[in-house]
């Protein structure tokens, strides 16, 4: 087959190259400021690393950190717990005094009641017996000493 004519021709084009763009390097970022007292240097100190490398510096001390306060020895949920069960008991201790002097009451109630019912209905037996015990109007009995021989009754 003729080249021109085959399906997959070899064409040729122009080729494009693309350079990439170089970015500018990075800055490097200020080097944090060390605060200075008014009346002190700071101490300037140099470092020789492994490689032969000088590296010089201020001398920066290291931080301290903040003092622990000491904790106290019982947490405060402890004391509030405790006090919350005091306080409970208390409270408790008052109702069951509460509720003692509730019963009490009852049965003093209840005494006096009956004590009532009791002299009231004294009062009525009396009231309604003694008007009629002066003036009976039942049969006297005379039982007299009765002499019994042989089934006769003599008397």
């Amino acid at each position: 087959m003729h080249p021109e004519h085959a399906p997959h021709a070899l064409e040729q084009r122009a080729v494009e190259v693309h350079q990439p763009t170089p970015y500018p390097p990075a800055v490097p970022a200020p080097a944090p400021v060390v605060p200075v007292q008014p009346n002190t240097v700071p101490t300037v100190a140099s470092i020789v690393l492994p490689d032969g490398r000088v590296v010089t510096g201020y001398a920066v001390e290291p931080t301290r950190p903040e003092p622990v306060t000491a904790k106290p020895a019982v947490s405060r949920t402890a004391v509030n717990v405790a006090l919350g069960g005091v306080g409970f008991l208390a409270v408790s201790g008052g109702l069951l005094l509460l509720t003692s002097f509730i019963a009490a009451l009852t049965a003093l109630i209840t005494q006096l009641i009956t004590l009532a019912a009791v002299i009231f209905g004294g009062w009525i037996a009396v009231q309604i017996l003694g008007s009629r015990g002066h003036q009976s109007g039942g049969t006297t009995v005379n039982i007299r000493r009765a002499v019994i021989k042989r089934g006769n009754f003599r008397g």
